[in-house]
């Protein structure tokens, strides 16, 4: 089937006569990821409260013996006050954009460089000693994953912080393994959501020619881990990713945008659900954060930033529309290991680059 009959189908795309349209605006003056003094190559989540600024705010006034609370107890009351004083069109709420860690196509794309990495390497299932399509996470990955786990629990304990009340995930293996190091057996308060995400398709990475891009089948996904969920329409196979044409720019943020229709009003949504977690990938929490309005920020594996969203619908309740959809692109390839790549990728004079899937035999 080829993939310009498909996508709109499988992105929702289509507007029907009652729907609804909705802008996001991301809230400033909350977080230091918002600031453009903060360097993202230098930000460490860890070292600075998830970026939370230490400041008061306008809800505190409805608290007795502010001094009691910590800042993410604060922070938490005043983002339930900005949806109680919102009319029902408005929602705000705290997305934890969570960078999946390092994974097996993060580091061969380290080892080859990224021009013969985007041009060669990455459109084979792997070398002869790694496989990264459809990467798990290397060890370094792991101990990321971990990293994070740590941290939450340390702000559960300390911060009193207000867990996730919902939970989404790429299906992609990396990012569903990440989830699960980052939030299993973590030690909740009793009110607090378990940790059962849902597995869905529009949050995983931009979809390229890289067979890194290249998600499982719902089989595989629902075997590695059983008990989680999986949205429905979620195909058997992958119906995104053909290996000849990926996304541009602007048609990832067409995805991006369905997706966040879907978590703030459509999918299992509720406005009290204030807090969410979305664990992904750079390219996609990129793409989120273009849609938010959010200025660029650059996640180094297996960090996590939260953002204050506030999305708000216009027209007639039925279903959310997105943008019209946008075309994808043929990225052409070598067909043998680039001659040169440290700048820019050379192929042999003998391989023309061409625009058709390499044979991916390891």
């Amino acid at each position: 089937m080829r993939l310009s009959a498909i996508t709109p189908a499988i992105l929702g795309l289509v507007a029907s006569v009652n729907s609804y349209s909705v802008t996001y605006s991301t809230e400033t003056g909350y977080f230091l990821q918002d600031e453009s003094s903060t360097d993202p190559s230098t930000f460490d989540y860890t070292a600075v409260n998830f970026g939370l600024i230490n400041r008061t705010y306008p809800a505190d006034r409805h608290l007795k013996h502010t001094h009691e609370y910590t800042q993410w107890e604060r922070f938490y009351h005043q983002v339930q006050r900005l949806n109680k004083d919102s009319p029902s069109s408005v929602e705000y709420k705290v997305l934890f954009l969570g960078r999946h860690g390092e994974g097996y196509h993060n580091a061969a794309e380290s080892y080859y460089g990224t021009p013969a990495w985007n041009c060669y390497w990455a459109e084979l299932d792997g070398n002869s000693t790694t496989t990264w399509k459809d990467a798990t996470l290397t060890p370094a990955g792991i101990t990321q994953a971990l990293k994070a786990h740590t941290f939450w629990q340390k702000q559960i304990t300390d911060q009193r912080i207000h867990t996730p009340d919902a939970y989404f995930v790429s299906p992609l293996t990396r990012t569903l393994q990440t989830a699960n190091y980052t939030f299993t057996d973590l030690s909740l308060p009793a009110h607090a959501t378990k940790f059962n995400p849902l597995i869905k398709e529009l949050f995983r990475e931009g979809i390229s020619i890289h067979t890194c891009d290249h998600r499982r089948s719902k089989t595989y996904v629902h075997n590695l881990f059983p008990e989680w969920r999986i949205e429905k329409g979620f195909s058997e196979e992958d119906e995104l990713w053909n290996g000849v044409t990926g996304e541009t720019s602007a048609a990832q943020d067409v995805r991006s945008t369905t997706a966040l229709n879907e978590v703030f009003f459509t999918d299992e949504a509720k406005k009290a659900d204030a807090f969410i977690s979305i664990t992904s990938h750079s390219g996609e929490i990129s793409s989120i954060l273009r849609v938010l309005g959010h200025r660029s920020f650059s996640l180094s594996t297996g960090a996590v930033i939260p953002v204050l969203v506030k999305a708000e619908k216009k027209g007639r309740d039925s279903v959310p529309v997105s943008s019209t959809s946008a075309a994808w692109e043929v990225s052409p390839h070598c067909t043998e290991p680039p001659v040169t790549s440290v700048s820019a990728c050379v192929c042999p004079s003998s391989a023309v680059p061409v625009t058709t899937p390499l044979i991916t035999a390891i």
